[in-house]
């Protein structure tokens, strides 16, 4: 498989080419196709289907719309244009790309340390909003413009947004608000390509009448074919001469638009009623056959209208300009290159989660009152094994978890055990307040909060959860549980089901992990108690979750190479402990360390402190908490955890140093120094 990009170059021969008014845009938009999809490929993973749908419409707000080209990207009287839904950055990128705001090594390192995030990020030039949190990004959109107005500033505001999207509550707080407060410099326009994350939105959660619901709200609002640069142009022009009214595009787009086979409905179809090109990167023989057919559709008009083919250049001989290399494995994200790779790259990756899905499966089979209820994920979350065997106990609730995990307190005080979906990031901070509610109710619920962690970085801050802990570990009667490999999940998931009285959190990484998590043969789940994994003498770490544990495992297995011994310790629990257990696992060790798959505060590291504190246990030792600082670093698995000194050689180094230090301290306070 050859991997090529456009340069820039042939966009400016392009423009300078005698074309038809629309065809220009036409081609430049194909362009950028080719240019997102081998950028997707290259970095392993990306949202492809919503980057190719909205891109007719981008192009024509970059080329004929936005006044940034004439007035500059720092001029306060500028156009404003950014996404709310952050998957179509991808296609964003290549369009700044082509303008010449981006550069080349720029687009070759997406979802790459230092490179350009996997959602939007206000760092990267161009990018006006950090989005990827669906249902902001009108309401920001509104204070925009209002500031706009208030500032006496000219140019307008343009926010693009998904059509599931709108399942977000908060959009409609945001319509309301807009022509209450006579904010007319907006226009909104929705990428209305009628397909989720694999399904329709019809099947998730319709919207119903949505002309005529935001119409209602007092926009003015008006319905086109957003692949139609004709359309488009009418309608701005038309659009322009509102100005009593915020205003609203309803463009009706097909998911994967330009790749025949990534195009809705056939890829729906061929996909078995679910779309296969949300996420991820396409396979060689996908890749090659897609980027043949967007090329090769350009080659034929230009050969047609007497020009020379596309010039394109070969993306291995910039990268080794550019010097980084990265390792990928089988799913497609980067892994780690610190330890020895598993064969079973496919099961490393999966196993925590698919065992998730499996066990609630069993258990589905086993309690006629647990119900699952999902946010649009079903298949990031494994739970199509139970949506297809029990439908009916199945709950689709679409992109809203606020209404999602209230819906679960409705369910519980009438006598349902409901598991709740969702990504980390979203469920325990946008749904906070109704979790804390519905604690106040004392009915037991479960919260399964998927993608939690650091890892995988590559979607950027906006997806990597480093504060659920904090932010649930303060409610009452909750418990917060991480499993590490497929059997403490299953173990875990009867707990929380079968035994646990209190509502229960279990925390989860969707991550690629370079070993099997291998818990001793007697291993008993119990309460507060977590379990040895490798012995040392010399100091203890606690961990959690694969990705950690793999990386303190590393740093022990490197230590033990130098003479130290470091004690390995699972500890699932991650806000109770059992007191007797850990005065027993600490008892022989004067040096403790905690690593985090957290930000520093509110995690594991302060809740041993505090337990181990009020247990006098900690007089004796010294205490480091390895975590999280700052935001999360987007980028592969190796290039985060290398940025925030989490993988294991950086532990080792750090672990070493800390020791060095102890012992010269004690030697020179033994020597009267």
């Amino acid at each position: 498989m050859k991997l090529e990009i456009i340069p820039l170059s042939e966009f400016k021969r392009i423009q300078n080419l005698d074309h038809a008014y629309y065809m220009e845009l036409s081609v430049i938009s194909d362009i950028c196709r080719a240019n997102t999809l081998a950028m997707v490929k290259n970095a392993g993973s990306g949202h492809l289907g919503s980057s190719l749908s909205s891109m007719d419409i981008v192009v024509w707000l970059y080329y004929k719309e936005l006044n940034i080209l004439d007035v500059g990207l720092d001029n306060p009287n500028r156009d404003i244009y950014f996404s709310s839904k952050g998957h179509d950055v991808p296609g964003l990128y290549s369009v700044l790309f082509s303008l010449g705001i981006l550069s080349e090594e720029q687009i070759l390192k997406l979802r790459k340390i230092g490179g350009l995030d996997g959602h939007p990020d206000i760092r990267i030039k161009g990018i006006e909003a950090n989005s990827g949190s669906l249902g902001m990004g009108i309401s920001k959109g509104r204070g925009m413009a209002w500031a706009k107005r208030a500032l006496n500033l000219k140019g307008d505001v343009f926010v693009m947004t998904g059509d599931g999207e709108f399942q977000e509550g908060q959009n409609f707080e945001a319509l309301q608000s807009c022509v209450h407060q006579n904010v007319t410099n907006l226009t909104v326009i929705m990428d209305h390509n009628k397909v989720q994350s694999d399904r329709p939105v019809e099947k998730i959660l319709s919207l119903g009448e949505i002309e005529s619901k935001i119409r209602s709200f007092g926009w003015h609002v008006v319905r086109l074919n957003g692949h139609d640069f004709s359309e488009l142009d009418t309608a701005f022009l038309d659009l322009k001469t509102i100005t009593d009214k915020p205003k609203f595009i309803i463009a009706d787009t097909i998911k994967g638009k330009g790749i025949s086979f990534m195009e809705h409905p056939a890829a729906l179809e061929k996909g078995n009623g679910l779309y296969p090109w949300h996420a991820g990167a396409p396979d060689d023989d996908s890749f090659s056959k897609a980027y043949m057919e967007i090329t090769g559709r350009i080659n034929d008009y230009l050969n047609s209208m007497g020009y020379s083919p596309l010039t394109t250049i070969d993306v291995d001989t910039l990268i080794k300009k550019s010097s980084f290399h990265i390792l990928f494995n089988a799913l497609g994200e980067p892994v780690s290159s610190a330890a020895p790779l598993n064969t079973d790259l496919k099961r490393n990756s999966e196993y925590v989660v698919e065992e998730y899905g499996k066990e609630l499966l069993n258990q589905g089979s086993l309690r006629q009152d647990l119900l699952v209820l999902d946010a649009d994920l079903s298949s990031d979350c494994r739970l199509r094994y139970f949506e297809n065997q029990y439908p009916e106990r199945f709950i689709e609730n679409g992109i809203a978890e606020q209404d999602m995990v209230s819906m679960a307190g409705g369910l519980a005080k009438m006598g349902f055990l409901p598991v709740v979906n969702s990504f980390a990031s979203f469920l325990a901070s946008r749904a906070n307040e109704q979790i804390y509610n519905n604690c106040t109710e004392h009915h037991k619920i479960i919260y399964a909060c998927h993608y939690a962690g650091l890892i995988p970085a590559g979607p950027g801050k906006s997806h990597q959860s480093i504060r659920d802990i904090s932010l649930l570990g303060a409610l009452p009667n909750l418990e917060i549980i991480q499993p590490c490999n497929a059997i403490e999940t299953k173990m875990l998931v009867n707990y929380c089901i079968n035994v646990a009285d209190n509502s229960c959190v279990i925390r989860m990484n969707i991550s690629p992990s370079p070993r099997e998590i291998i818990l001793p043969d007697n291993y008993r789940f119990i309460r507060g108690r977590g379990v040895t994994l490798r012995d040392g003498m010399d100091a203890l770490i606690f961990a959690y979750g694969p990705v950690m544990l793999n990386e303190a495992l590393l740093a022990s297995e490197l230590l033990a190479a130098k003479g130290f011994g470091l004690e390995v310790v699972n500890m699932p629990w991650l806000n109770l402990v059992d007191l007797s257990w850990l005065e027993e696992i600490v008892m022989n060790h004067t040096q403790i360390f905690v690593l985090e798959d957290h930000a520093r505060f509110g995690g594991l590291g302060e809740f041993l402190i505090s337990a181990l504190t009020n247990a006098n246990l900690l007089e004796h030792n010294n205490f480091t908490i390895f975590a999280i600082d700052g935001f999360p670093a987007c980028g592969t698995p190796s290039e985060a955890l290398n940025f925030h000194g989490l993988d294991g050689e950086s532990l080792a180094q750090k672990i070493i140093s800390l020791n060095y230090v102890e012992q010269n301290c004690y030697q020179s306070g033994l020597s009267g120094n």
